[in-house]
């Protein structure tokens, strides 16, 4: 018999399980506890501590909108700010006594009888809750390319998000598998101090230049003393960065001014033709995710750097052999290869009611009613669930959509004196019917690449179609009739 737990269960203490605790706190709503799996609070922000990790969405708009920051250092706050912002947040609003450190979730079950979630964790702890938060991220799993030999492999390997501080890169050749978000990151920071460097590049990133500038300690007193100067920055960049969405939302045909300013960004910083050809992707700029660097195409120009786009056919214990069969001597080896998203959601042990598992409710694809709640799992919220990633603006403001949401789906419970709400099936059905008839003309599935927001039917099952102010406008208010109240 499990022991009554807390009212409500947050799972996981990044920007999703912060904000959601902070807006409990500020609707009347003490009764909760924030589980999180590592030894600290912050999610992403704590696992990623590479070489040159930073944000690539302006700082004013990488927060929240009630608690804005006008200390960041620069445009684009580097991981550690954003690190240190998140647990001044964490003390600032008193969450400190409800975060319970090194709880990893290890299974979630519905309790028909009780209309309540059993929540168990990995150290074996078991416990009851009325309604549980899920604000697990998507990019917390590693993912490791399936490739030959790869376990044979002799010297230090590592995730990205698995930065190995200990080890000196002075001198090393190294192996960098990946050109993703953390790769033209981290690669203009370790090429000056190895030895050689062989950067694999499966598929071409479109990069444009990093508008990053440092904010003077005058520009920070100014906005500390005028806060409308903040909220007016922020304003600012928020409708700036939703212009970017006119080529993702209405017409792939509009991103040509995208390409325009990312090919000029690539002949400018790579004069030579051979190398320029390697770097200049074959599919439509937003297909993937579009990358911001500033010093990354100067790192592979250095004399002690290769760019080997040659398939990886092999890892030996010592070595790197590519497609054609050359073989690349390296002591060190680095995975830029990004996060499985699919495997950070579907891969939860959650049953729901009658005994339904997630996986089987999520059989022909990752699914749920704006993102955040999905039928058969009664009061489970999900944030950043599926269909809310962004390609052109702040996640934070989804997350902020999506709390106010829940929030009212708490309230909903309260005025109709229910247990527990339910999603109705027919409602999950016709949102997410439109929302992939939508999605399925869009650049991610009209562009010619094959990146991590497409499953393996080729559905986009991550990103939101359309501009963030229509996901806040569809989230302001809950419609009673899309859910079944459970008395």
């Amino acid at each position: 018999m499990a022991a009554a737990g807390p009212g409500i269960t947050i799972i996981g203490s990044g920007f999703a399980g912060l904000c959601m605790a902070i807006k409990l706190k500020e609707a009347g709503y003490h009764d909760f506890v924030i589980l999180e799996k590592d030894a600290e609070l912050g999610g992403t922000w704590r696992d990623n501590t590479y070489p040159g990790c930073a944000c690539d969405v302006p700082s004013p708009m990488y927060s929240f909108s009630f608690e804005l920051n006008p200390g960041w250092t620069r445009l684009f706050a580097p991981q550690r700010e954003i690190w240190d912002y998140m647990r001044a947040c964490a003390e600032k609003y008193g969450l400190m006594p409800h975060l319970r450190l090194g709880k990893k979730v290890s299974a979630l079950s519905y309790l028909d009888g009780e209309h309540r979630w059993r929540v168990s964790t990995e150290d074996g702890e078991t416990f009851t809750t009325n309604a549980v938060v899920a604000g697990l991220g998507g990019l917390h799993v590693p993912s490791l390319p399936d490739i030959p030999g790869r376990e044979s492999f002799t010297g230090p390997a590592f995730h990205s998000a698995r930065w190995d501080h200990a080890l000196d890169l002075t001198g090393k050749r190294v192996a960098v598998v990946g050109t993703g978000a953390s790769a033209v990151q981290f690669v203009p920071r370790i090429a000056p101090v190895v030895r050689k460097l062989h950067v694999f590049q499966r598929t071409a990133p479109w990069i444009q230049p990093k508008p990053d500038v440092p904010l003077s300690e005058r520009t920070r007193r100014t906005l500390r003393a005028f806060p409308p100067a903040g909220r007016a920055l922020r304003d600012g960049v928020y409708w700036l960065l939703e212009t970017r969405a006119l080529g993702f939302a209405v017409d792939p045909r509009l991103m040509k001014a995208h390409r325009a300013v990312a090919l000029r960004h690539l002949a400018a910083q790579v004069p030579e033709p051979e190398l320029r050809a390697k770097l200049t992707p074959g599919y439509t700029i937003g297909c993937k995710r579009i990358l911001l660097a500033s010093d990354y195409y100067p790192a592979l120009r250095r004399d002690n750097v290769e760019l080997v786009t040659d398939r990886i056919s092999e890892i030996r214990e010592r070595s790197i052999v590519d497609a054609t069969g050359r073989e690349h001597p390296v002591d060190v080896l680095i995975y830029g290869t990004g996060f499985d998203v699919a495997e950070s959601l579907g891969g939860q042990r959650i049953t729901g009611r009658n005994g339904l598992e997630l996986q089987e409710a999520w059989s022909g694809g990752i699914q749920a009613y704006l993102g955040t709640v999905t039928a058969g799992f009664p009061n489970l919220f999900f944030l950043l669930g599926p269909n809310t990633g962004l390609g052109h603006n702040s996640v934070v403001f989804m997350i902020e959509a999506q709390v106010r949401y829940i929030i009212s789906c708490l309230r909903l419970l309260s005025a109709a004196r229910a247990r527990a709400l339910d999603v109705r099936p027919s409602a999950e059905r016709a949102y997410n019917d439109g929302l992939q008839r939508r999605l399925d003309r869009l650049v991610w599935s009209k562009g010619g690449c094959t990146s991590w927001y497409l499953d393996g039917e080729g559905r986009n099952r991550t990103l939101w179609p359309g501009f963030t102010f229509e996901f806040w406008a569809r989230t302001r208010a809950v419609k009673p009739e899309a859910f079944e109240l459970i008395p």
